[in-house]
C-alpha cells in the first residue's frame, strides 16, 4: 500500500517530497503521523489543501472555530492523548446479525477512553493524537474485545475526525429549521 506522512506543518509527504494541490490521488493512501502531530496540525493541512475544505458541509464551521481558538496551549488536563481507531462489531445476534465498521476519535486517559463532544476544540487542539488500533466486538460482547494493529487511510482519518468534531457545538448545517 502506498504511504504518505501527515507532518506537524499541516503538510502531506510521499516519499520525502511535498504533495501539490493535486492531492486527490492520496485519499486512499495509508496515514503515518510525524511525531509529536496534534489536532491543530490537522487544521493546518486545511490551510495549506483548500481542496480538502470541501470533503465535508461541516469544515468551514470547524475552521472558523478553529481560527477564534487560542494560538497554543490549548491542553486539556482530563485527556493524555487524543486517538483515532477502527472498530468492527457484528451484531444482531440472534436474529439478523450484521457487521458494522466505523472509526473512532477520543480523549484518552491511560486506558479509558472519553467522547469529545463535551470538550471545546479550544481546550483540545494541541493535544497529540495517535493512530490506534482496530477493536472487534463480538455480537456485543464487551468481555472479548479483541484489539489488531490496522492502518487508516487519508479519507478515513479526514472523515472520521471530522464526523466526531460535528458534535462540538452547533454548527449551522446542524440547527433545526434552516
Amino acid at each position: 500500500m502506498n504511504n504518505i506522512m501527515l507532518m506537524r506543518d499541516g503538510s502531506i509527504v510521499e516519499n520525502g517530497k511535498s504533495v501539490g494541490s493535486d492531492l486527490l490521488m492520496y485519499l486512499c493512501y495509508r496515514v503515518d503521523l510525524e511525531k509529536g502531530y496534534i489536532l491543530r496540525n490537522f487544521f493546518q493541512m486545511f490551510e495549506k489543501y483548500p481542496l480538502l475544505v470541501n470533503m465535508n458541509p461541516f469544515f468551514p464551521a470547524f475552521m472558523e472555530k478553529y481560527a477564534e481558538c487560542p494560538k497554543s496551549e490549548c491542553r486539556y488536563d482530563g485527556f493524555d492523548h487524543l486517538e483515532f481507531s477502527k472498530t468492527v462489531e457484528m451484531i444482531g445476534f440472534p436474529g439478523k446479525p450484521r457487521l458494522e465498521i466505523y472509526n473512532s476519535f477520543r480523549g484518552m486517559k491511560e486506558q479509558e477512553a472519553f467522547e469529545l463532544k463535551t470538550v471545546s476544540l479550544e481546550y483540545i487542539l494541541d493535544m497529540p493524537i495517535h493512530l490506534g488500533n482496530l477493536r472487534h466486538v463480538v455480537f456485543g460482547d464487551k468481555v472479548d474485545i479483541f484489539e489488531f494493529e490496522t492502518l487508516f487511510n487519508l479519507f478515513e482519518f479526514i472523515d472520521g475526525i471530522a464526523w466526531e468534531l460535528s458534535f462540538h457545538g452547533s454548527p449551522t448545517q446542524c440547527e433545526i429549521g434552516r
